[in-house]
C-alpha cells in the first residue's frame, strides 16, 4: 500500500476551524473520497488509515476530515446539527480539486454523510460502522437516515457490531461484512483473523465499489 503525498488544510466553518488531511498519489484521481471520524475518536481510526493508505494508488484521492470540536481538542462531540454545519461548510474545499466527491465516514461521521449527501450533491456515500441503533436498543433505529441518503451507498459493518449487525440492516442495503469485527473493526484473537486481513476486506470492497461508479 502506498500512502502517497499528504498535506493538511485548515477550513473555517461556523462551528470553528475544521481540518482536512489530503492523501494523493501520482496516479490520476477519478474522485475524492471524503471521510469524517466518529464521536469517540479521530482520523487515526484503523479503517480510515487503511483507506487513506490504499485508495490513492487505485485512483482515488482521500480527504480525512476532522470536525471543529476535535480540532479544538474537545472530548465530546456536539449535537448532530452542529456536525452537519461543519461538514456542509467545508464541502467547497472538498470540491476544489474539480472531481466527483464521495461523502463518507465512520459511525457519527457516516450519519453526517447520509444526512447531507443529497443537499451537497455527493456522488455516493460510504458508511463505515453505521450506528443503526444504540447498543441493546434496536427499537431506536436510524435506518431512515441511511435509506434517505438518496445516492448510491455502501455500508461496511463489523459482524458483531453492537450498534447494528449486518443482518439487521434494511433489505436491499449494499453491505460488506467484516467478519468478527466490532464497532471499531477490532477482531478478537480467537477469530484467527489479523487486522491486516480485516482492513484488506474493507479497502478491496470499497475500491471495487468505487470502480463500479468511476471505473
Amino acid at each position: 500500500m502506498s500512502t502517497g503525498a499528504k498535506e493538511t488544510e485548515t477550513v473555517a466553518t461556523p462551528a470553528g476551524d475544521a481540518r482536512i488531511t489530503w492523501y494523493r498519489d501520482a496516479t490520476p484521481a477519478r474522485a475524492v473520497v471524503a471521510l469524517g471520524h466518529g464521536a469517540g475518536g479521530g482520523i487515526e481510526a484503523r479503517d480510515l488509515r487503511a483507506l487513506a493508505a490504499a485508495l490513492p494508488a487505485r485512483g482515488y484521492t482521500v480527504a480525512l476530515v476532522e470536525q471543529p470540536w476535535r480540532v479544538a481538542g474537545k472530548k465530546v462531540a456536539p449535537a448532530p446539527k452542529t456536525l452537519d454545519t461543519g461538514w456542509t461548510a467545508l464541502w467547497p474545499a472538498l470540491e476544489k480539486p474539480g472531481l466527483p466527491v464521495v461523502a463518507g465516514g465512520r459511525s457519527a461521521g457516516a450519519r453526517v454523510a447520509c444526512r447531507t449527501a443529497r443537499e451537497l450533491g455527493a456522488e455516493a456515500v460510504l458508511a463505515l460502522s453505521f450506528p443503526l441503533h444504540p447498543p441493546g436498543r434496536p427499537e431506536k433505529s436510524r435506518a431512515e437516515e441511511l435509506t434517505g441518503a438518496g445516492v448510491p451507498t455502501l455500508v461496511v459493518q463489523g459482524g458483531r457490531d453492537p450498534f447494528g449487525r449486518p443482518e439487521e440492516f434494511p433489505p436491499g442495503t449494499r453491505i460488506t461484512e467484516v467478519a468478527h469485527g466490532d464497532h471499531g473493526f477490532a477482531v478478537p484473537k480467537k477469530a484467527g483473523v489479523g487486522e491486516a486481513e480485516s482492513m484488506a476486506v474493507i479497502t478491496e470492497a470499497v475500491a471495487v465499489w468505487l470502480d463500479t461508479m468511476f471505473g
